[in-house]
């Protein structure tokens, strides 16, 4: 066996059973342990990925402690890995408490190879997943774009037009909701720009006062209003050389539309209060969750301004429809989180997984980030939960599907658009990520119609 093989760890006691899990999983290296105390120092020697787990273990074969006892004690010493429950105990409430513990799923006796194999190579690409997405996460970012983490081709198709545009001098806007990562995209395009060296400037035209704004963004003369004790060059000034960042521009003010037009214009301004007009060399990045079109036609927002704007447009999709990135996300806060309040890793339960995939997320990645981080510093147990993320219970058991081919569909396709975000639609590297050939990726492109 090469360090690469996959490695599975069994804890059975059942020595026909053992030979019968060991046959299940001819693609795995297969541990045995037939007790709690040789299960742990497998995963001290091995840490393999995933484990399936007898809950009915010597020497307490007819109950369940002992089983818990190992369950308990394997994600002490292994946050990480993914242990799937084996009981011949039909009782759904030990199947529910190992889930709560941190179990990643259950199965119940008698085996069925092809369902049990199924649901741990599902948990073993899980954990590669789950392991490269720590590593992005940690890793020194070679270039800024890297610091937006994606694992969605919709947001990669993002992240390949900020570079595409970031070289030319176009007034850039971004359009999205609240919390899409606007500002980040933004500096983006600065850093990767030939004004990367210069200054980022950035003003939310929604969060100061109008009649303050005018000030904050062409500056004042001495003397200009009460109060001007000195002349003060105002945010697009400060910027000269560099990056102007206006945010939410499309609540900016019907009286500083014109004159924002007419720097766009001329590239030269007036302080309040002075007379002299001011070169100023600045690229300008709008960007407003607001619909502009409909503010022209209302008559609240400047159409010639419109067009001075947008010369280029690129539009952020809400965290609802990136798909794959809530749980990716989702699990790079909770290591991020987890780090910094000590400790050990948290995980989330299979309930929270579920609600998070389920829930809206109104407020994007902002939202998701606030709740991780409050979850952490709330939840009384390194387990966290749909409760502790306030996303209820997570949705009702009877509206999920118990059709296995949908469930298998639905992993596999959720699989496979992972894998395609992670090497960039390599389809070669996706395959080897996936641990299929290329005809088959491609068989599996064709099937889920992820061509594009």
């Amino acid at each position: 066996m090469t360090e690469n093989t996959k490695k599975l760890l069994v804890v059975e006691d059942d020595p026909g059973l053992q030979a019968q899990l060991r046959w299940c999983f001819e693609d795995f290296e297969v541990l045995i342990a037939g007790d709690r105390e040789s299960a742990l120092q497998q995963i001290d020697r091995h840490k393999p990925f995933v484990v399936t787990l007898d809950l009915g273990l010597p020497p307490d074969e007819g109950g369940v402690s002992e089983g818990f006892h190992a369950l308990e004690q394997i994600l002490s010493k292994n946050p990480t890995t993914k242990v799937v429950v084996v009981t011949g105990n039909n009782e759904r409430a030990h199947a529910m408490r190992a889930v709560a513990i941190g179990a990643y799923d259950f199965f119940y006796k008698p085996i069925d190879p092809e369902l049990l194999g199924f649901i741990v190579n599902r948990a073993y690409r899980l954990h590669e997943l789950e392991d490269e997405n720590r590593r992005l996460a940690t890793s020194k970012p070679e270039s800024p774009l890297e610091g937006v983490l994606t694992a969605s081709p919709e947001m990669l198709k993002v992240c390949r037009n900020i570079e595409k545009v970031a070289p030319a001098d176009a007034t850039v806007m971004l359009l999205g909701e609240s919390g899409t990562g606007k500002e980040l995209l933004a500096r983006s395009i600065h850093e990767l720009s030939a004004r990367g060296n210069g200054r980022f400037v950035a003003i939310n035209c929604a969060a100061i006062p109008e009649t303050l704004l005018e000030s904050e963004l062409f500056g004042y003369e001495k003397g200009a209003f009460t109060g001007a004790a000195k002349t003060t060059p105002g945010k697009i000034e400060v910027a000269s050389g560099g990056t102007l960042f206006l945010d939410e521009v499309g609540d900016l003010p019907m009286s500083l539309q014109a004159k924002l037009l007419r720097f766009l214009q001329e590239r030269v301004l007036e302080r309040v209060g002075g007379r002299e007009e001011i070169p100023v060399d600045v690229r300008v990045i709008c960007a407003t969750h607001k619909d502009l079109q409909a503010l022209i036609k209302n008559n609240q927002f400047r159409e010639d301004l419109y067009y001075r704007i947008t010369e280029i447009t690129v539009r952020i999709p809400p965290l609802r429809e990136r798909e794959g990135d809530i749980l990716m996300l989702g699990r790079v806060f909770l290591d991020r989180f987890s780090r910094q309040h000590g400790g050990q890793p948290h995980r989330f339960t299979k309930d929270a997984l579920t609600a998070m995939e389920s829930y809206h997320w109104p407020g994007n990645v902002r939202e998701l980030e606030n709740r991780v981080k409050r979850a952490v510093i709330m939840a009384d147990q390194k387990q966290i939960t749909a409760r502790d993320l306030e996303l209820g219970n997570g949705p009702a058991e009877d509206a999920m599907t118990f059709n296995l081919r949908e469930i298998r569909d639905s992993a596999e396709r959720q699989a496979i658009v992972r894998a395609l975000g992670h090497v960039g639609g390599k389809i070669s590297q996706a395959a080897d990520l996936l641990g299929v050939s290329r005809p088959t990726m491609y068989d599996l492109i064709r099937k889920f119609n992820l061509r594009d």
